[in-house]
């Protein structure tokens, strides 16, 4: 016989796994920022077609929105068989007693109450299982994805190089790559495309493929982005659009000529700690049909660093108390001196720190270049 002491045990392993990940926040966010967020959705198509209501019939119009909501969230079988639930569940929840002409007493039982639970999790049962499907597909679609991002930086000597990735879904829009020209230039590339999940990651691969394809032809920026750009305004709509920096740079000499299309500027730290933005004002990729390319150029002299990001970082919103990362706060950890691995790290862990374990709520990639210092050679 089993003793009361190991099942004790049992029961006690047994919860810590199935309370296991789960965080102090985690709890209040569920009920105060999750709800919220569920309530929006389910209800912004009926929001539409419903006025606002005021005092007491407030309530119950979102009751009925969110009823709605969703009912017609479901497939018509499955709406049917929720429906059934609630008005179940509404009939068990309800004690109606009374006597018949014959003297006989009739009254509702806990029957229907637990034949709406029933269903209830029957529905639920059939929704994850859906969940599930598009979860292995999108963990597909994730791995397809993450094949087109670069594993290791290219090795140059006297130039370090440090990037890093990270998706707000399981598909993501941000992408950069580096590719190596005959002539012995670094093409580097980072983009963002518009919107989140599936939808930007199309637009990421289209404007990867393009990209490919252009490089071999004519590496130039004059000559690859038009393509890229006539891809992306063929392919999508009006939200559907790419920004993109695109560098050739030279490691012998430092030279980088880019174009900046609608890209957060790139961050150049001079040897002497000072910080300057590269880049001018210009229209995202897809925008429109015709797109000018005015390439700049710049040369990092040794000790100089880049830091090429999105907008993720600097635009990033703490939920909590609507506080931005910025800029400013980009800028000043750019400044401190420290190779690219050091100052891309730096930048990772405030970006951490400041979302304090909220999720992030867009994709971020992040690549730095740093020019190593000429070391002297040691005296005779």
């Amino acid at each position: 016989m089993e003793r009361p002491e190991s099942r004790f045990r049992q029961a006690g392993r047994f919860l810590r796994e199935y309370t296991s990940g789960v965080r102090g926040g985690d709890l209040r966010r569920l009920f105060q920022e999750d709800a919220a967020d569920a309530y929006q959705v389910l209800t912004r198509d009926q929001r539409e077609t419903q006025a606002d209501a005021e005092g007491p019939r407030a309530f119950m119009q979102r009751v009925k929105l969110l009823f709605l909501g969703l009912s017609f969230q479901l497939s018509p079988p499955r709406r049917l068989l929720f429906a059934l639930a609630i008005l179940l569940a509404l009939l068990g929840s309800c004690r109606i007693e009374y006597t018949t002409a014959s003297g006989m007493h009739v009254g509702t039982s806990t029957g229907p109450l637990i034949l709406s639970v029933a269903i209830l999790v029957f529905l639920l049962a059939l929704e994850l299982v859906d969940r599930v499907r598009v979860r292995d597909e999108l963990e597909v679609a994730r791995e397809l994805q993450s094949q087109l991002l670069p594993k290791n930086a290219p090795e140059l000597p006297g130039w370090g190089i440090a990037h890093s990735y990270r998706t707000a879904n399981a598909v993501g829009g941000d992408y950069y790559n580096f590719r190596e020209l005959p002539d012995g230039r670094i093409a580097i590339v980072a983009g963002d495309a518009s919107g989140h999940g599936i939808a930007a990651g199309l637009i990421m691969v289209i404007a990867h493929s393009t990209l490919q394809l252009a490089a071999e032809q004519d590496p130039s920026p004059e000559a690859a982005l038009p393509l890229v750009n006539k891809a992306i305004a063929a392919t999508g709509g009006r939200r559907a659009f790419f920004t993109m920096f695109y560098g050739l740079l030279d490691p012998a000499t430092g030279r980088l000529d880019f174009v900046c299309a609608g890209h957060p500027f790139p961050l150049l730290r001079r040897a002497d700690g000072s910080v300057i933005e590269l880049g001018q004002g210009s229209l995202p990729l897809g925008i429109r049909k015709q797109l000018d390319v005015n390439p700049e150029a710049v040369t990092m002299a040794p000790g100089d660093l880049l830091l090429i990001y999105s907008d993720g970082i600097p635009e990033c919103v703490r939920r909590s108390n609507g506080d931005t990362f910025g800029f400013p706060r980009l800028r000043n950890l750019v400044a401190p001196p420290g190779g690219a691995q050091e100052t891309h790290d730096r930048v990772v862990d405030a970006f951490d720190a400041f979302l304090a374990g909220e999720p992030q709520t867009d994709d971020i990639s992040l690549v730095t270049l740093h020019r190593l210092p000429v070391v002297p050679p040691p005296p005779a």
